[in-house]
């Protein structure tokens, strides 16, 4: 198999990937009942429970193309013993820094740290981390075969 065929291969994946809708999970540990964490926010997101919504369909908050998970948390001794922390996970339609696959950080001035990852992969929010999405790997797979063309 010749570059120019895996290349055109690498290149159809990803825009048959574009072209389908992203799934996401969508929660929000503001929605959670006393003693409940369903959104991971103090244990590990749990996959089997939830299931991941199409972020183009009427099931979905908000329509989108990307998927998002915003963890907010307060300084330690805040309330009780630990510190105070909230999830969301939900669909978007445009990352707010522009790139997905990446993750912004800050302090709120009242000492709250937040942090907002965006990715576009199929149930991409599920996880503490965003991985690196498959549309930079092909990208960087691409520029790779060109380079040695």
């Amino acid at each position: 198999m010749g570059y120019h065929t895996i290349l055109f291969l690498l290149i159809s994946m990803l825009l048959f990937e574009i072209g389908l809708a992203v799934r996401c999970y969508q929660c929000g540990s503001s929605e959670d009942g006393p003693n409940e964490d369903n959104c991971g926010a103090y244990r590990k997101f749990d996959t089997e429970t939830h299931i991941a919504v199409d972020c183009s369909s009427e099931e979905s908050h908000m329509p989108g193309s990307f998927c998002m998970k915003v963890t907010m948390q307060s300084p330690r001794g805040f309330i009780w013993d630990g510190r105070w922390r909230q999830v969301i996970r939900r669909c978007a339609s445009i990352a707010e820094n522009g790139v997905t696959g990446v993750c912004n950080w800050g302090v709120y001035e009242n000492g709250i740290y937040w942090e907002e990852c965006y990715c576009s992969e199929d149930e991409c929010n599920s996880a503490s981390g965003i991985s690196m999405s498959k549309v930079v790997i092909i990208s960087m797979l691409s520029l790779l075969f060109m380079r040695v063309m």
